[in-house]
């Protein structure tokens, strides 16, 4: 049977990826690998490491990113380039179209077993099923020849919170923030944009998606990336993967069989401060 490890948020850091691979290859060179999101951006070689995903081919895949969609806006002209994006060198790549091609194909959700992999969070009262389900509407409008429309649609940070009757924008909007931007949420469900910090430093009024009471994906195990200050935490039903590469931290996978952890150690890229 092949072992899959499942591996935290790159974000550019091609070098500390090539190293995370041979570890994994000298430990189980036959190995499925699974990206968290955030392929690209910040790190140096955002170009190197969406050409050597890609290139894998049919032993890996990721979800995507908030950065990964931010890297099809920008490409698209819908959003402008932020003072620490590193996505100039893919835009004027050769490869681009197809690169960029690739990676609008990505799912947002991946289902291996009892694990569901995104890149951010699931709101509480989506089972794994539904999970699927509304990542596949979003992938449908990504992967058509209309996919401009959603991107052009996507941003902003309302509706905060999930409802099944939610329709056109605001439907594809919420779903692509919860999958793709979710930290907190409030008692109530909804999403809170504006803290960053870790769990641990978290307001009273405020609890990690994760912990919010009666969370329906409590019965398989979710994998996710994207909070780089809440580190590598492995619970019974819950695997963080970001461990903060691009800021000088690690760059991590999981083998999903056993637990098994591989890191690599990282210069810092990027200051958050």
């Amino acid at each position: 049977m092949q072992n899959t490890f499942v591996i935290g948020d790159v974000q550019g850091c091609y070098d500390q990826l090539v190293e995370l691979i041979a570890q994994i290859d000298a430990i189980d060179p036959q190995a499925r690998l699974l990206f968290a999101g955030d392929l690209v951006n910040r790190g140096p070689q955002s170009l190197q490491t969406l050409r050597l995903v890609k290139n894998l081919g049919a032993r890996a895949d990721t979800v995507l990113g908030n950065h990964d969609l931010h890297l099809l806006a920008v490409a698209n002209h819908i959003r402008t380039s932020h003072r620490s994006d590193t996505l100039e060198a893919i835009l004027a790549a050769d490869d681009c179209a197809d690169l960029l091609d690739w990676l609008r194909h990505r799912p947002l959700a991946i289902e291996i077993g009892q694990h569901l992999l995104v890149h951010a969070g699931v709101f509480a009262n989506w089972t794994k099923s539904t999970t699927l389900q509304f990542a596949h509407e979003v992938e449908t409008q990504l992967r058509s020849d209309d996919y401009v429309s959603i991107l052009n649609t996507m941003y902003g940070n309302t509706p905060t919170q999930w409802n099944k009757d939610l329709e056109g924008a605001e439907r594809l909007r919420c779903i692509i923030n919860g999958l793709t931007r979710m930290r907190f949420c409030h008692a109530d469900g909804s999403m809170d944009f504006d803290l960053k910090e870790g769990a641990a430093n978290a307001p009273e009024h405020l609890t990690p998606w994760f912990d919010v009471e009666s969370r329906e994906t409590q019965d398989c195990i979710v994998i996710f990336g994207h909070w780089s200050t809440l580190g590598l935490l492995l619970r019974d039903n819950l695997i963080s993967l970001d461990t903060g590469c691009v800021w000088g931290g690690k760059l991590t996978a999981v083998r999903l069989e056993d637990r098994l952890v591989v890191q690599v150690d990282s210069p810092q890229h990027q200051s958050p401060f």
